[in-house]
């Protein structure tokens, strides 16, 4: 199969700064759901604006179903949901945040509330539309942000820290929403028993560069290779043995 994401050589540098990850090499498939696990200030965020286009390669390539990106370029091929919220719902209302992306892609009238709908629908919105943003909840707002991606139809999202600050009801429906939706995905994230259930695939990063890339249960219950990366086995895999 036809990798959707080929990244060969990566450098990536955060602004004005040293490089923080080196010749990266992997590819994503269709319909693959791959996490990345690693230390904080490994470069997880960074990479992502990377394969995101927000963000120049320092060296190397990144293509998208066999298109190089390019930083700058608006491409809604490939959709990202931030860790905070904040940082990317902006709209007065929730209806409005959800319609600006495929406004950009050129829909309207119609064919615009109908995208709205569908992506509200899909991430159990629909009741709260016409509610303003700082009114919703933390889960409602996470939420509502990956609806504002899935109304734009990508297909690879990058989803950094999606269950950061959510309660334990928040984060399951967050994580039955994330294994509904058809989008490959690439989820970075320190709540790794998450990343177990919504993962096959798992790549650990540190002192950057890629440590390991394999089968998510190897990965995350190898012991010794996750204490030597500063990681721990999630529960999920410690309690099973």
């Amino acid at each position: 199969m036809m990798p959707l994401l080929r990244v060969q050589g990566l450098a990536v540098a955060r602004v004005g700064q040293e490089r923080v990850l080196s010749g990266l090499d992997f590819d994503v498939v269709p319909g693959e759901r791959v996490g990345l696990v690693g230390p904080n200030g490994t470069g997880k965020s960074s990479l992502f604006l990377t394969l995101a286009g927000v963000l120049p390669a320092a060296a190397g390539r990144v293509e998208l179903a066999g298109v190089p990106v390019r930083a700058g370029r608006f491409d809604p091929t490939v959709g990202m949901v931030f860790q905070h919220a904040e940082d990317q719902l902006f709209c007065p209302t929730l209806a409005e945040d959800v319609a600006f992306g495929p406004r950009q892609q050129g829909l309207t009238g119609t064919d615009l509330d109908a995208r709205v709908a569908e992506a509200l629908s899909v991430c159990d919105l629909n009741h709260l539309a016409g509610r303003p943003i700082h009114h919703l909840s933390g889960g409602e707002k996470r939420r509502a942000c990956i609806a504002g991606v899935l109304a734009m139809r990508p297909r690879l999202m990058l989803l950094d820290e999606p269950s950061a600050a959510l309660d334990l009801r928040s984060r399951r429906r967050l994580i039955e929403l994330l294994r509904g939706i058809e989008p490959t995905l690439m989820v970075a994230s320190h709540d790794l028993d998450l990343v177990l259930e919504l993962c096959s695939r798992v790549i650990l990063i540190d002192g950057g560069r890629i440590r390991a890339d394999g089968p998510a249960p190897a990965i995350l219950g190898d012991a010794a290779l996750m204490a030597a990366h500063g990681q721990e086995v999630p529960p999920a895999l410690r309690f099973r043995r």
